[in-house]
């Protein structure tokens, strides 16, 4: 048929298509598929049941009613639709003398099995994450928000990749300004492919040159669902394992999902110590190469002692010795991450060791430099979103320290309050609820309450329902 013969013709490789003619009580028909994304199976049961009809005249209505049982079937006249459809593993069945087509759905794929997030390991808790199929992911939200008010908005970006994104919220939650927003953003990219959710983090960002990123990222239904019944929207892409909420705010980068499902008194001590962790991240080295560059007079005398001790015969300035650990680290970091798993952990602990300790005795960096910086890179990773940003931030804080002492690094954690107030996203402030000041929103920031006492959604995210909780067991 010449409309088949005209979609074929469009592909650069036409054998990438199957074109089968066969006959509907008598009448020529012709189904195109990919054999790649189809599955084989339920192609050749729908063309046995297609074959064997012989109930009176033909019409794609009463096929898809009457001889088609397969659940997503449609009729369509768009053919360019149809290109993407036969891509994405539909199949097109054109019938002669018919002016539209039937697409049915026969995608069939291997993926990867729903397990435990590497990144989110939990110690109670659901253990789900999300993978890299859209359907899957979508149906694991879907399981953990069963409420009519779930809207589900599907679009494709990327004019050759034509990638399948989803628009995920609560109707009777999330404020509409929100979510027309962030629809319009989504609309409005245009580029070639989007290969994975970080693609849109930038077009998403008000600040997409900032080192630090203003879209929460997860791996997790749980935390996602959780977000969502907060007021914010997710976004889901297919082929990444990766959701995007927004808006953001620099606190949820110290919340872990684990935190609910422990005693309020021990997930508040847990939250101090990774803010703690994250200060030290940043600060340590540069607050050790201030003290022994300009301020060592601040050091006590028996560590000072012990500092003077170590460093004596170093050839490398403090600075120039910090920054060379630094380096030392993160080069090793960056090889076991590269090398294949089954060497990746022994080639970090030995290289670590053996370089760390040979450098020490060779008398080229002191152990306080060493033990330091191993305390600043182990804390990175108490916060591990951040993980890149703060290890940006620790080099430059340490610059400032070695520069310039105490007074260039109080400058620079200034700097750094001012800028960090002056972020916000869809009208969020990056610093809420602590730049403005929310009383109300800071029962769930560096320390959380009871649940008992967590009856109202944040007051810094605009949402239609105020109320998270009634008057049941958690509203008194």
């Amino acid at each position: 048929m010449k409309r088949a013969d005209s979609i074929i013709s469009e592909f650069a490789t036409p054998d990438l298509l199957v074109k089968r003619e066969f006959k509907i009580n008598k009448t020529d028909a012709v189904i195109l598929y990919n054999p790649d994304l189809t599955d084989s199976a339920l192609l050749s049961e729908l063309l046995r049941a297609l074959e064997h009809f012989c109930d009176g005249k033909i019409t794609l209505d009463g096929l898809v009613k009457s001889v088609i049982y397969i659940a997503e079937t449609k009729t369509s006249s768009d053919e360019e639709g149809a290109r993407h459809l036969l891509l994405s593993g539909d199949a097109v069945i054109f019938v002669d003398g018919l002016k539209d087509f039937i697409v049915c759905n026969l995608r069939k794929w291997d993926k990867r099995s729903i397990s435990e997030p590497p990144t989110s390991t939990v110690m109670r808790g659901p253990r789900e994450g999300f993978i890299e199929d859209l359907k899957t992911n979508l149906s694991l939200i879907e399981r953990r928000v069963k409420s009519p008010g779930l809207a589900i908005e599907k679009m494709h970006i990327g004019r050759i990749g034509n990638t399948a994104v989803a628009l995920v919220y609560l109707s009777n939650i999330a404020d509409k300004e929100l979510v027309e927003s962030v629809r319009k953003k989504l609309k409005s990219i245009d580029v070639d492919a989007v290969l994975d959710s970080h693609y849109l983090q930038p077009v998403l960002e008000e600040r997409p040159l900032s080192v630090f990123h203003q879209t929460g990222i997860s791996e997790k239904p749980d935390i996602v669902v959780s977000k969502m019944l907060e007021g914010r929207v997710a976004i889901v892409v297919d082929g990444s394992p990766m959701v995007i909420t927004v808006p953001f705010m620099l606190v949820e980068d110290y919340q872990s999902s684990e935190d609910y499902y422990e005693r309020a008194s021990l997930a508040t001590f847990l939250r101090v110590i990774r803010i703690m962790s994250v200060f030290f991240s940043i600060l340590l080295p540069g607050l050790y190469v201030a003290l022994q560059e300009f301020h060592y007079s601040m050091i006590p005398l028996r560590f000072l002692i012990t500092v003077m001790t170590s460093v004596n015969g170093i050839p490398l300035s403090p600075l120039t010795e910090v920054l060379f650990v630094i380096l030392l680290f993160e080069i090793i970091r960056e090889a076991s991450v590269r090398m294949p798993r089954a060497v990746g952990m022994a080639m970090s602990i030995v290289g670590a060791l053996v370089l760390g300790d040979t450098a020490v005795k060779a008398g080229i960096i002191s152990s306080p430099a060493v033990m330091i910086t191993a305390l600043s890179s182990i804390a990175l990773y108490t916060a591990p979103n951040q993980e890149g940003t703060m290890t940006l931030l620790r080099i430059a804080f340490t610059m400032l320290g070695g520069l310039g002492g105490m007074y260039l690094l109080l400058c620079g954690i200034l700097y750094l309050v001012l800028y960090l107030c002056s972020l916000s996203g869809f009208g969020v402030p990056y610093m809420s609820p602590f730049a403005p000041l929310i009383f109300a929103d800071l029962k769930d920031s560096f320390y959380r309450v009871s649940l008992l006492r967590m009856n109202d959604r944040p007051v810094s995210i605009k949402n239609k329902n105020k109320k998270r909780r009634g008057n049941g067991l958690y509203g008194r």
